[in-house]
Order: structure tokens, then sequence, then C-alpha cells
């Protein structure tokens, strides 16, 4: 697929650092034992992704609930959101 395929707001996804990588290292089975150390790797790759911030907003605005995205865990996404949902909305100056 190239870029001209990519369905509309997803070209960010050509520049992903995970594009080559299997996408089943970034949906470990368990956060204990060797899942845990497979979301490390997982993480890893998305700590050097000059898009992880773009990847992190597609899993929260569109549910995604299993996997690594954006550098956090299902778990650490959950509480993120829950985190960002209960901080004050800014004030218009």
């Amino acid at each position: 697929m190239n870029k001209s395929d990519q369905p509309q707001g997803l070209e960010w996804v050509h520049d992903a650092a995970c594009r080559d990588e299997d996408p089943e290292l970034f949906f470990p089975v368990s956060d204990m034992g060797p899942g845990s150390q497979q979301a490390a790797q997982a993480k890893a790759v998305c700590a050097r992704c000059p898009v992880r911030d773009r990847c992190l907003s597609y899993a929260l605005d569109n549910g995604l609930d299993f996997g690594v995205f954006g550098g956090l865990t299902q778990e650490e996404r959950r509480e993120f959101a829950r985190r960002r949902r209960s901080e004050p909305a800014p004030r218009a100056a």
C-alpha cells in the first residue's frame, strides 16, 4: 500500500518505526512474564518513533483496547485516558 492508498488521516503510519516490525510484537498476551518482556520490546520501538504521539492519539480516539500503541499498553492507555478526563478544562483567556 502506498501513501496515496492510505485512508484519509492515516498518512503518518508510513513514518512509523513499527512499519517494518512483526505486528505480533505489539500484542503481548499478558502483562506478566514473557508478555511483559514483549511489551517492553514494543515500547522500545515506540520510543524511537517520530509519530508516537499521533499513534497514541489514534488509539485513544478510536478506542483501541488491545496492544501497544504510542508506547503505552492497553492498561496504561486506560489510565492515561482516565487522568485526561479528570483534568479541568483549560480556561479561555
